[in-house]
């Protein structure tokens, strides 16, 4: 059994064992128990009483967090010229149609969203194969196929994330940053499970929150009691 280290040990003592903690207390105590030199991201991991691989038990969506995800979220817009100021204007990093088609073919992905017109689909089509693993395919269902192309790219750029439920019953994302204050990694981590309580399927019996955790990069997690996110 390999030994603890002395920051191991110091986040193992300040974790209760079996207790579970309201958010506040828990939004406290990961800023405390994160030894990182870099502003780690703090990050929740829900599991769900539902069965993704029923259609009508998936669970996906979209949340504007009150304050952010504290990440440099670099956007491309892929739109026609007639909204190409808007999209600049608006924050996107990366604005154009064909030359960036054409990048993407060549393997060019270093962007964290792309935002595209429903017009322009049929070119963008193409580069699933490439967009699809990365998690970088525009999609409707997560606001990133719109006739306002400059009002997703602001959303984003504010803090607006999509989820969805992986093949075991877990929804993961990130809520902030340790350099956050307590309150806003709280009011983060309420609005985004407040968000996929309204998403509950009909067809979803017994406890629907089954566990909820906080943790940071490298951290352990820590049990959060899911009636202190109401």
């Amino acid at each position: 059994m390999s030994k603890l280290t002395k920051n191991q040990k110091l986040a193992a003592s300040k974790i209760e064992a079996g207790k579970t903690y309201s958010i506040e207390e828990a939004a406290v105590l990961v800023k405390e128990i994160t030894t990182t030199k870099f502003d780690a991201s703090v990050d929740v991991d829900v599991r769900l009483g539902v069965d993704p691989r029923k259609a009508n038990q998936m669970v996906r969506g979209v949340v504007s967090l009150p304050h952010g995800t504290g990440k440099q979220v670099r956007v491309l817009a892929l739109c026609t010229p007639d909204q190409e100021a808007a999209a600049k204007e608006a924050g996107a990093d990366y604005v154009g149609l064909d030359e960036y088609v054409e990048k993407i073919k060549g393997g060019w992905t270093d962007v964290d969203v792309i935002i595209t017109m429903p017009s322009v689909m049929g070119k963008i089509g193409a580069l699933g194969r490439i967009l699809g693993p990365r998690g970088l395919m525009p999609n409707p269902k997560s606001g990133t196929v719109t006739m306002d192309v400059a009002k997703a790219v602001r959303e984003v750029k504010q803090g607006k994330i999509d989820f969805k439920v992986d093949k075991f019953g877990i929804v993961h994302t990130s809520i902030g940053k340790v350099s956050f204050t307590p309150e806003q990694i709280a009011e983060n981590a309420k609005e985004f499970v407040q968000t996929l309580i309204k998403l509950k399927p009909a067809v979803s019996k017994g406890t629907y929150v089954k566990s909820i955790y906080l943790s940071s990069t490298m951290s352990q997690g820590i049990k959060i009691d899911p009636k202190t996110m109401e």
